[in-house]
């Protein structure tokens, strides 16, 4: 039955075996990066943007490139939209683990 249905909806058995691979997700994070290596250092959009990037090779590492597309595709996503703007003179602190 399984093999009907296979060979009835090849699109279906094909969708079910496209994981996203090591290339797949190098490919989202170099475009993500170039995006965000656009917006000055400062930026917000570029500093929560470098953060998912850092995220996604994350996942890369643990084997799960389904995940790193997803978060360089959010990467991209914060840097397109600028969703994060600072006012004139206001600055982003970060602390340090120890702070």
């Amino acid at each position: 039955m399984t093999l009907l249905v296979g060979a009835a909806m090849p699109g279906i058995a094909a969708a079910a075996t496209d994981e996203p691979t090591l290339h797949d997700c190098e490919a989202a994070v170099g475009a993500a990066r170039a995006l965000a290596l656009d917006l000055p250092a400062e930026n917000l959009s570029r500093y929560f943007a470098e953060r998912h990037l850092h995220q996604a090779m994350m996942e890369a590492g643990n084997g799960e490139f389904d995940e790193c597309v997803e978060m360089a595709e959010r990467a991209a996503q914060l840097v397109r939209e600028r969703r994060h703007d600072l006012s004139p003179g206001e600055k982003l602190k970060v602390l340090k683990p120890d702070e």
